[in-house]
């Protein structure tokens, strides 16, 4: 299954236009690489999606045979391996009084 629909069916991404758009700016790696929109996912492949401030490591535990999923069936396809939240300078806005 390409890496945009598995983001899409496991609903780690809402929309596929999204899964799309975080591949194509390079926050999406699959095993450590950047990962276009559709490369094939694997059981037991490591996927690191970067969003805003939130990074998310999963394992994929399996891939589905159909392009839709339940809601219920989402989670089972995948485990999160670690969620970090990222400081970012940008939005640190620190008053200059002294």
């Amino acid at each position: 299954m390409r890496l945009d629909l598995f983001l899409k069916a496991s609903r780690l991404v809402l929309r596929r236009a999204l899964a799309n758009e975080l591949c194509d700016a390079g926050l999406v790696k699959v095993n450590g690489t950047p990962a276009k929109p559709s490369r094939d996912v694997k059981a037991n492949d490591e996927i690191e999606i970067k969003r805003r401030h939130k990074l998310t490591r999963i394992r994929v535990l399996q891939v589905p045979e159909k392009k839709q999923v339940s809601k219920q069936d989402a989670p089972n396809l995948y485990e999160i391996l670690s969620e970090e939240t990222l400081e970012d300078s940008l939005f640190d806005f620190k008053s200059s009084e002294n």
